[in-house]
């Protein structure tokens, strides 16, 4: 691929991550009223002022514009960070029983004071971005003291792993479904990985021995028990016992799996855990290429052994694919790869960046219709992925093109 092309697809991405996405949320995001974020917009910007607020939303939005600040030094971003670091503590956090709430009421009033572990881990990888950024000692003791939380009150000590939630006082419940949609199991694919994910990042700031254990352990859990040997596919749920529960493929979470495997036994440093995350990236790429992405380069939400079984696009998988192809390309040096990621970006640009309202749409369908009913902001929609793959992959493809 000539240089000058990668470092054209480089200038796409970081300008629409500068100059739209980031914006978008600062200008049309606060809630300069009630305080904290709207907790919803839909994609001509009406607000549901008594949309339900979550913790991860506002995690997500304090990851991005830490990693933003770290990035470019921007103070609209640092103050965006702050007001988000605020919010956190002031609407979410249980100080009786530590840990965040996963949602409240508009002006705060809790509304599920559940202690959900993927919560956590957000919580915790923001924290960490936002000691990062700033160098204050407050996020980064903060973020200990979820780590140590997760491992205390979460971990499931028979078989291993996390369990998926526990009620506000961190004592059983029985419904720990993450959403609706989710099924209702102690253990999920989506749990583990996110809590690898900001294991990684507080490792990066907080070497201790007692978080590297825990990530060697994990990352065998998610090669050794999520990853399926045969099928290069990540099992979605589990029982306790790590026995499957579910047959569905999420492509999104495959791809983006491929790339956090890699981050996290690199930050790690195991030799051993790096050879198997890499290997593994590539058999990963090579199966979402087979199975998952549309002749227009838009990946499809998700299938089953069968084939493909929701062909809508959606905004998030898109962003990973960028990163996990562009991850995969760096250790196969397959054109295939390079060429995915790409052509991912072309779909991006022409069917999910809103050139009238800013930001991303939630998804299409297979045909380019815009998702009736979605959000442009909301519990689930963030600035988190797309934010994130602005912040990477620029760097990853100028790397590409001016290799030292």
């Amino acid at each position: 691929m000539p240089p000058d092309v990668l470092h054209a697809y480089a200038s796409r991405i970081e300008n629409d991550l500068r100059h739209n996405i980031l914006p978008f949320w600062i200008d049309r995001v606060v809630d300069q009223e009630r305080g904290g974020f709207r907790g919803a917009l839909t994609n001509d910007l009406r607000e549901d002022r008594d949309a339900e607020r979550g913790a991860l939303l506002t995690s997500r939005i304090l990851w991005t514009f830490s990693a933003a600040y770290r990035k470019f030094g921007d103070a609209a971003c640092l103050a965006m960070a702050d007001h988000a670091f605020a919010d956190l503590f002031h609407r979410f956090h249980d100080s009786e029983h530590g840990g965040f709430y996963w949602s409240v009421a508009p002006r705060g009033r809790v509304l599920q004071p559940r202690k959900q572990t993927y919560g956590q881990a957000f919580a915790l990888y923001a924290l960490s971005e936002y000691h990062r950024a700033t160098g204050r000692p407050e996020p980064l003791q903060r973020a200990i003291e979820i780590f140590r939380l997760i491992e205390t009150r979460a971990r499931e000590r028979v078989h291993g792993g996390y369990l998926e939630a526990t009620a506000r006082d961190w004592s059983p419940i029985d419904d720990m479904r993450l959403s609706a949609v989710d099924l209702n199991e102690p253990k999920s694919q989506n749990t583990h990985l996110h809590v690898m994910e900001a294991y990684t990042n507080l490792l990066r700031v907080w070497p201790d021995d007692s978080l590297r254990r825990a990530q060697a352990e994990l990352l065998e859990i998610m090669l050794g028990r999520i990853v399926n040997p045969e099928t290069a596919h990540l099992g979605l749920f589990f029982a306790n016992d790590w026995s499957p529960r579910s047959s569905t493929v999420s492509y999104g979470h495959d791809i983006e799996a491929a790339w956090l495997l890699g981050e996290a036994a690199d930050v790690l440093a195991d030799p051993a855990l790096q050879s198997r995350a890499r290997s593994l990236a590539v058999r990963i790429a090579d199966v979402t290429l087979a199975a998952g992405v549309d002749t227009d380069g838009g990946l499809f939400n998700s299938g089953d052994a069968s084939g493909v079984t929701d062909t809508n696009k959606e905004w998030w998988p898109q962003a990973e694919a960028v990163l996990g192809f562009l991850h995969a390309y760096s250790i196969s040096q397959d054109e295939r790869h390079l060429a995915a990621a790409l052509h991912t970006w072309d779909f991006i640009e022409h069917r999910l960046i809103d050139r009238t309202h800013g930001e991303w749409l939630r998804g299409v369908t297979r045909h380019g219709a815009v998702l009736a009913g979605e959000l442009k902001v909301g519990f689930w929609k963030c600035p988190y992925h797309n934010g994130r793959m602005g912040l990477l992959a620029p760097a990853h493809l100028r790397r590409l093109a001016s290799p030292v």
